[in-house]
């Protein structure tokens, strides 16, 4: 846009200039012609007519003028028309008078031919070199157009230079901040606008470490302060005098509310609080976990886990998502032919990224309501009347993907039921990137 604006400012004035000096220009080209011609003549005519050789000969070596006479039979190529030309020819006829003629070249010589007399029949041509009378040409003038525009695009590249270096380091701090990690404290220097963009950016990362502080203290309140008396009436249950079914349903309710508020907790988690930079096995941890789903839920798991493959990441943090999605096809994910819970499970390394696929045979989601179930506190309305939870299920797994660097994806399956892909970057990947 400089470039560009530098380049249009330069053509207008360039114009503006060719049109503003050309009388002037022919004011003083012709003031130069009359003269010389007029002293030319007056020359030749005061001097000796032997002596007229040795004049001619000093006039073409020392001032580049030369003098013909005039025939009729010579090859004569007028000037070009040109708005400056033409007034200067004017006024040099105004001088000289009417009859004076011009040429651009005479018998093929290039030059700026002008005629004049010394006596009726005795007309001659002077000739100048048109270095003499010529302004700039336009070559001329496109190079040095030509020259101030590289400058000053060199000028305005350094500039943006300056102007987006401040830019690009709050983007990489505002980057950084997203992805979880501590950004450097930025330079309040520079312009005014640049100081107070970075004061307010570093006061934001204050603030909002001093928040996540504050919630790490609030949340360990909440694991005390609410689960303390859960367990102290789980205690009561116990020595109450109740009937089974009295102390199933409560106890039902109390495991009900302690998982509310785990869900809670887990969802409200720092970010920071959990490493990403172990190795982790992620196909012996599938195994593990799906044989520990198979003994504990009422589910049918058929899986193809290709083995050894690794990624880097937190195990805890894993095998919490693998179960929340079997324990999520499980509420949701029956067959309906039968009532049972089917969930197949697939692991394989696709397009260099670790690809975990875990589905289920039930109805599947409706594609209208399929964003909303990765939102925090959403249930569809279908699953209400046998939610145990908050909503927050499949929000804590899509959390938990992306602080691991992968994807996650809902699709229905073509032959029904809901498909879970995970995609996550392989221990090498992340180790070259980092």
């Amino acid at each position: 846009m400089l470039g560009f604006l530098i380049t249009l400012s330069m053509a207008v004035w360039f114009a503006s200039f060719r049109m503003v000096e050309r009388k002037p220009v022919a004011e003083q080209t012709a003031a130069q012609v009359v003269s010389v011609v007029t002293i030319t003549r007056a020359a030749l005519t005061h001097s000796a007519p032997e002596l007229r050789q040795e004049l001619l000969f000093d006039l073409m070596s020392n001032e580049g003028i030369r003098i013909y006479p005039l025939e009729s039979t010579e090859r004569v190529e007028l000037p070009p028309e040109d708005s400056l030309i033409t007034t200067m020819q004017d006024l040099v006829r105004a001088k000289l008078g009417n009859d004076t003629k011009f040429a651009s070249k005479v018998n093929d010589n290039a030059g700026f031919w002008v005629s004049f007399k010394l006596a009726e029949d005795d007309e001659y041509w002077l000739m100048l070199e048109r270095k003499r009378i010529e302004r700039i040409s336009g070559l001329q003038w496109l190079g040095w157009l030509s020259i101030m525009l590289i400058l000053s695009l060199v000028v305005a590249a350094f500039i943006s230079q300056l102007i987006n270096q401040p830019l690009a380091k709050l983007a990489f701090a505002a980057r950084s901040m997203a992805q979880g990690k501590q950004p450097e404290e930025l330079p309040e220097t520079g312009s005014s606008e640049i100081v107070e963009a970075n004061r307010s950016f570093n006061q934001m990362v204050q603030d909002i470490n001093r928040v996540e502080s504050d919630r790490a203290v609030i949340l360990a309140g909440i694991s005390h302060d609410l689960r303390t008396p859960l367990a102290r009436m789980q205690l009561e249950i116990e020595m109450a005098n109740l009937s089974d079914n009295e102390r199933e349903g409560m106890q039902s309710d109390i495991q009900q509310m302690d998982a509310i508020i785990g869900q809670f907790l887990e969802y409200a988690k720092p970010t920071d609080a959990v490493e990403f930079t172990t190795p982790v096995d992620i196909s012996a941890l599938l195994t593990e976990v799906i044989r520990d789903a198979e003994r504990r839920l009422d589910v049918r798991i058929a899986s193809k886990i290709d083995s050894n493959i690794k990624i880097m990441g937190n195990a805890t943090e894993l095998r919490r998502v693998i179960n929340n999605l079997f324990e999520n096809a499980r509420r949701y994910g029956k067959t309906v032919s039968t009532g049972i819970c089917e969930i197949d499970v697939r692991c394989c390394v696709k397009n260099g990224q670790a690809l975990i696929e875990i589905s289920d045979h039930g109805v599947g989601v409706p594609e209208e309501d399929m964003a909303r179930l990765l939102r925090p506190f959403t249930r569809l309305d279908t699953a209400r009347s046998q939610a145990n939870g908050a909503g927050l299920g499949l929000a804590i797994v899509d959390r938990a993907i992306r602080r691991h660097g992968g994807t996650l994806e809902l699709n229905n399956r073509e032959a029904g039921g809901l498909m879970v892909s995970i995609r996550l970057p392989l221990a090498e990947a992340r180790i070259k990137a980092s």
